[in-house]
């Protein structure tokens, strides 16, 4: 299957249900490799400048509002708060939404893997959209549950990926490209081991020269 790399210029990230409310519910990962999936997902739309669908239950349901640490990284891009429904395009303004992007390469995450993201992923594969997964930005029960969905979807023809792959493939390198050194930071910030292996790589040059 010929494969197009993602660009800022024909993909968008969408986020499904990134909401207090389900935190004591994530099994398959923990809530801090979640946030840290998600808030850099986030980031990664903001740099590359990627049209940003972000949905959610209204904040009155029992779900509640997104992650505090999300809700600050998306500032006043706007959320779509949803009725009840699993499948977001039966949302008419979801729909409407993501028809707006103008993108046929969707970057999905969500909460459950199994369940909104899942049937949304699918809705879309079927509407004609190449989706792409995040595989550390989405989170289920168990990891089991979570395992099941990915499958599901990449038999589906959906293809997982996690926030790092996205941002690396939209850079393409470190060389000539002006939003490298904001990438960077952000993979320090979210990738504690890249940075201390800089760190380690800087002393033993230090030393070494010496």
């Amino acid at each position: 299957m010929p494969h197009t790399p993602l660009t800022a210029d024909n993909s968008a990230v969408v986020l499904i249900d990134h909401e207090v409310g389900f935190s004591n519910l994530i099994g398959s990962h923990t809530i801090e490799e979640n946030l840290n999936g998600t808030v850099a997902l986030a980031k990664t739309a903001k740099l590359f400048n990627l049209p940003l669908v972000v949905t959610a239950a209204p904040e009155d349901f029992a779900a509640g509002p997104l992650y505090p640490e999300l809700a600050q990284v998306l500032g006043d891009t706007p959320v779509i708060h949803r009725p009840p429904v699993f499948d977001a395009f039966e949302s008419d303004q979801f729909a409407a939404a993501i028809d707006a992007t103008g993108r046929k390469k969707l970057i999905m995450a969500g909460i459950q893997t199994d369940i909104c993201l899942a049937l949304t992923a699918l809705t879309a594969l079927d509407r004609g959209y190449e989706v792409y997964i995040v595989v550390d930005a989405s989170a289920a029960t168990t990891k089991e549950t979570h395992d099941t969905a990915v499958m599901r979807l990449v038999q589906a023809g959906a293809i997982p990926v996690n926030w790092l792959a996205v941002g690396s493939e939209i850079l393409r390198g470190w060389v000539d490209q002006p939003l490298a050194p904001a990438f960077g930071e952000l993979i320090y910030q979210h990738l504690p081991s890249w940075r201390h292996n800089h760190v380690a790589g800087d002393s033993i040059a230090k030393y070494a020269n010496k």
